[in-house]
C-alpha cells in the first residue's frame, strides 16, 4: 500500500476496525476514512455506491460485520446471514466499479466445517458440514470469500481474504448475551467480584478448545498482508481454488483453561458452575497458521498478558461498553 493512498476501513468504530486504524496510523498511513453505521448504511445499496463514487478509495479493509456468540447466532439467524451478505456484497461490487487497488474481506475462523481436521487449513474450506449454532453467518462468510475470487478471476482484480480466529482485545462487546465468549465472560467475572457472588455460571462443559487471537496481533498481521500478499498468488496455479489466508496464534487452550485466567485476572475466588444443558459448539477450533508464519509475521501478545489488558480497558470504559 502507498503511504499517500486513501484507505477505508468499514466498520472503523468495530473491534476489528478501530485496531486496524490503530495499526495503520501507528505505521505512518495518515489518509484513513470511516463512517460510524448511523452515517453510512452499508447494508443500503445506493447509500453505498455513492460514498464510493464520492470518496474514491484507493484501499478498502472491509471489517464491517453483523457479529456475536452462540447466543445471539441461535437467536437471530436471519439477521446474520441477511445483514452480512448485504455489506460484503454492496462493499465489494461499489470497490470494483469504483476501481479500488487493493481490497481485504474479513471473514472468520468459524466458517470451517465443524468436523474439520486439526488444525484447520485453508483447504478444508466447504469440504464438510458447518456448525449448526453458526451456520448463516458462516454461510454469509463464505460468499464473501467467493466474491473476492470471483473478480479476481472475471476481472484480475486484486482482492484478498483473511480468517482470524477467536478475536479478544480493548473495544470488544461485552454484553452478557451477545458477546463473544471471552468478553462476555470477563464482564461476567468482573460482576461477581463486585457483587460478591459465591458463584459464576458458565455455558457447556468447558472442555472445548479454542484459539484466541489478541485485535493488535490481528491488525498488525492484517496489515502486513495488505503490504506483501496479492491475489494472484492466491489463484494459481489453479483458477477455481477456493483459499483464504488464516490469522491466527498457533495455541489453543480448553473454556475450562480460559476460565480459570479469568477468575486469575479479575481476583474471582467463588465456584464455577458449569450449565451443561447449554451448548459447547465446535469442540475444538485451531487454525494451521503456517502460511502466513512463512512470510515472516508471528504474533506478539500472550494470551494472559492480552487478557490483563483486555480486563484493565473495561474498568476504565465499561460505562461505555455497557450502553
Amino acid at each position: 500500500m502507498r503511504k499517500d493512498g486513501k484507505i477505508y476501513v468499514a466498520g472503523h468504530g468495530g473491534l476489528v476496525g478501530s485496531a486496524i486504524v490503530r495499526k495503520l496510523k501507528e505505521k505512518g498511513y495518515t489518509n484513513i476514512i470511516g463512517r460510524r453505521s448511523s452515517e453510512l448504511d452499508l447494508t443500503r445499496q445506493a447509500d453505498t455506491e455513492a460514498f464510493f463514487a464520492a470518496e474514491k478509495p484507493d484501499y478498502v479493509f472491509m471489517c464491517a460485520a453483523k457479529v456475536g456468540g452462540i447466543y445471539a447466532n441461535s437467536t437471530y439467524p436471519a439477521d446474520f446471514i441477511i445483514r452480512n451478505l448485504q455489506m460484503e456484497s454492496n462493499v465489494i461490487q461499489a470497490a470494483f466499479q469504483n476501481h479500488v487497488e487493493k481490497l481485504m474481506f474479513m471473514a472468520s475462523s468459524c466458517i470451517y466445517p465443524r468436523e474439520a481436521p486439526m488444525p484447520l487449513k485453508e483447504e478444508y474450506l466447504l469440504t464438510g458440514q458447518l456448525e449448526t449454532t453458526n451456520r448463516p453467518y458462516a454461510m454469509a462468510k463464505l460468499a464473501g470469500i467467493e466474491l473476492c475470487e470471483a473478480y479476481n478471476r472475471q476481472y484480475g482484480t486484486n482482492y484478498i481474504s483473511c480468517l482470524p480466529g477467536n478475536l479478544y482485545g480493548p473495544g470488544d462487546n461485552f454484553d452478557l448475551e451477545n458477546g463473544h465468549v471471552l468478553p462476555s465472560l470477563l464482564r461476567k467475572f468482573v460482576e461477581a467480584v463486585e457483587a460478591g457472588s459465591p458463584t459464576v455460571t458458565v455455558w457447556g462443559t468447558g472442555t472445548a478448545y479454542r484459539e484466541f487471537l489478541h485485535t493488535d496481533d490481528m491488525a498488525d498481521a492484517c496489515v502486513f498482508l495488505m503490504e506483501h500478499y496479492d491475489a494472484d498468488k492466491l489463484v494459481k496455479p489453479d483458477p477455481y481454488a477456493r483459499e483464504a489466508i488464516n490469522i491466527g496464534c498457533g495455541e489453543d487452550i480448553t473454556i475450562k483453561e480460559l476460565v480459570a485466567i479469568l477468575a486469575e485476572v479479575t481476583g474471582f475466588h467463588g465456584e464455577i458452575v458449569w450449565d451443561t444443558t447449554k451448548p459447547d459448539g465446535t469442540p475444538r477450533k485451531i487454525a494451521d497458521s503456517s502460511k502466513l508464519f512463512s512470510m515472516g509475521w508471528r504474533p506478539k501478545i500472550a494470551l494472559r498478558d492480552g487478557i490483563r489488558q483486555t480486563y484493565l480497558d473495561y474498568l476504565a470504559n465499561r460505562d461505555k461498553y455497557r450502553s
